[in-house]
């Protein structure tokens, strides 16, 4: 065959000589299209721009403005920073380096923690190599090949990748000296990465095993253009100033320490109040919505986490202990007690659906690597609810969960994006059953009316789940409300109604959290508010200033005043100049300052000032309780 026809994505046929490439293919198109194209797709499947095409593919050409193009432009700059430190670095071993949502990284097993100063070296012998225009060129090998190639090149965890893959060919990159194993695709040239900044060091045990190797996890980023990348940089600037764990301290909220345990939070006054804040919050949202409030033990007999299914798929997150030779388990999950409520009586269709919510404290034992501050804890609290209802009233009770997550997150500024999440490899239930909870999570996102994307086998070991994820102020996303299926348990725990048949019927349960963990939900707050909360949200909402020590006795019957209306106030009479004291307030981020020199305690008033220095109209203590007030009930 001397000639291939290939079918463009607006179904026109495009006839090539036979062997031609998804280069040539754009070539033929245009001299612009041709170098734009950074990669393509056959029937669908990324490929590297000097894949050879068949005849009758459907093809489609990759350029930068592609959605495909930023990852694949992240995994070759990967690529690249390893490159760059074998060659500075002969003695590093190179790991694994993917392309993640912010960048990319790649961890390196080397004698010696990287330091700032290394990263400045890899970066500039990065922009070298670039400048050298190697090209990056695709090669398949037999494993035994591959393996025996890595061996003698000393990369020993190649070797352990390839071994656990089981296939019979692997594919290799090389770029100028160096070749790493990778399934592609990647840029054509070295040069084709213009706009990337290493950002951060890191420890990162291999395979997230504390009882492996400590590897060097060196992070960057990459963008197809340099003002993409400028902007970037920009928002981790900004990032780094919201920093939870640097604002927890600077205002005071919360602590860790080692003493204590890693993974538990200590929290200070002001935190609290602002956990206390949150979940009265919580608690008259869920009223308000038909929830009856419920509460269930720490620890619970081990039986019953074998019963549930939580013993054999999550015991390696769990806590156990003895008591009286009976073991038990310390709950991480709050479902077991509610299931247990559900039973202590016989149900009715008519009682359906029961919707139990708990503040529920629970431990997980997440490793040590992954713990982040308030992001990443061992003890924790979510607001956690499980509603039980018939079948028939399932699609109402998904739908209702959706608009409670609108509602709130709208309180709270937040826009926010859903994902399915299907049945991992791991799970328990039968495929009807997991068919069904699937189906009514698809159809109320459907009928939701909002985009959603379909995460493959990331669903709970029990079932199916919505995970939403919030964009906060720097438009990053966090899991925190999620929504799961369960038709599994309630078998296991034999839950039944008598319906209107008078037959005993199997309720549905879902489980379902909306601001999720209080701590990981407060760390989001933190950097979203950047610490400016709202008054309503605020540990503190104002703070009585003086000018001098004369305005002390009007000032402390103000602030009593204040106090006992409910107005989280509090008080600075210290002989210092008020512009010092202004500045204080405004750095432990108070909305208000309520400033009091003569003529205030004359006209028995106060002077308001916002903490982004606007001042407001004088106004008596009484007006700014009101006023107060009225922010608190308009959320603020």
């Amino acid at each position: 065959m001397n000639e291939i026809k290939v079918t463009l994505p607006d179904g026109s046929q495009r006839p090539l000589p036979a062997g031609s490439s998804i280069f040539d293919l754009a070539a033929s198109i245009g001299a612009g299209l041709a170098k734009a194209a950074i990669a393509g797709k056959i029937d669908g499947n990324l490929v590297d721009l000097n894949t050879k095409l068949t005849d009758g593919a459907r093809v489609e050409i990759i350029t930068e403005k592609s959605p495909e193009a930023l990852e694949i432009i992240r995994h070759s700059t990967s690529h690249l920073m390893a490159q760059a430190v074998k060659a500075l670095f002969p003695q590093a071993k190179v790991t694994i380096g993917p392309a993640i949502e912010t960048g990319f990284y790649y961890d390196f097993d080397v004698d010696h923690p990287f330091t700032p100063e290394d990263l400045e070296k890899i970066e500039a012998k990065m922009r070298e190599l670039a400048k050298s225009d190697l090209k990056i060129e695709r090669s398949e090998l037999s494993s035994a090949e591959a393996i025996e190639l890595f061996r003698k090149m000393g990369e020993d965890y190649k070797v352990e990748l390839i071994e656990d893959l089981g296939a019979d060919k692997v594919s290799l990159y090389t770029q100028g000296d160096f070749a790493d194993l990778c399934r592609g695709p990647h840029l054509p040239k070295t040069s084709y990465c213009k706009a990337f900044k290493l950002t951060s060091i890191a420890g990162a045990y291999w395979r997230g095993d504390e009882k492996r190797a400590m590897l060097q996890r060196v992070y960057g980023t990459a963008f197809a253009d340099k003002k993409e990348l400028d902007a970037y940089l920009e928002r981790i600037e900004e990032a780094k100033k919201r920093d939870h764990r640097k604002l927890g301290k600077e205002l005071d909220l919360f602590s860790f320490n080692d003493e204590v345990g890693a993974g538990l939070v200590i929290w200070h006054p002001k935190g609290a109040m602002l956990r206390t804040i949150l979940e009265d919050f919580e608690r008259k949202e869920h009223l308000k919505r038909g929830y009856d409030i419920v509460l269930g033990p720490q620890i619970l007999k081990t039986e019953l986490w074998q019963r549930s299914g939580h013993y054999e798929n999550y015991r390696e997150n769990m806590y156990f202990t003895t008591v009286d030779e009976q073991g038990y388990g310390v709950k991480p999950m709050n479902c077991l007690a509610h299931m247990m409520i559900y039973r202590s009586q016989l149900r009715s269709y008519r009682d359906l659906p029961l919707r139990y919510f708990e503040l529920g404290t629970v431990h997980r034992h997440e490793r040590a690597g992954v713990l982040h501050g308030l992001l990443r804890v061992r003890g924790f609290t979510q607001d956690d609810a499980h509603i039980l209802c018939t079948p028939d009233q399932l699609d109402a009770e998904i739908k209702g969960v959706i608009q409670f997550v609108t509602e709130v997150m709208g309180i709270f500024g937040f826009e926010f994006e859903m994902e399915l999440s299907t049945r991992p490899e791991k799970s328990i239930g039968s495929d009807d059953a997991w068919e069904l909870a699937t189906s009514a999570l698809l159809n109320a996102l459907k009928d939701s009316g909002r985009p959603y994307e379909i995460n493959e086998g990331d669903g709970a070991f029990y079932g199916p789940k919505i995970d939403i994820k919030l964009r906060d102020a720097l438009d990053r996303r966090w899991q925190c409300a999620t929504i799961q299926c369960d038709f599994t348990l309630p078998e296991r725990f034999d839950l039944t109604y008598v319906d209107a048949d008078g037959e005993k019927k199997r309720p549905v349960m879902v489980h379902r959290v909306i601001l999720g963990a209080i701590e990981r939900f407060i760390g989001v707050l933190i950097e979203h508010f950047a610490g400016n909360f709202p008054t309503w949200l605020a540990p503190v909402q104002a703070t009585v200033l003086t000018v001098t020590d004369n305005q002390i006795p009007y000032a402390q019957a103000a602030f009593d005043k204040l106090r006992a209306a409910g107005v989280r106030v509090q008080k600075d009479f210290r002989n210092e100049k008020l512009g010092f004291k202004i500045r204080e307030a405004q750095l432990q981020k108070i909305p208000y300052m309520l400033v009091v020199g003569d003529k205030e305690v004359e006209g028995g008033l106060l002077a308001p000032r916002f903490r982004d220095g606007k001042n407001l109209d004088a106004m008596t203590p009484e007006q700014f309780i009101a006023f107060i007030e009225n922010e608190v009930k308009t959320y603020k």
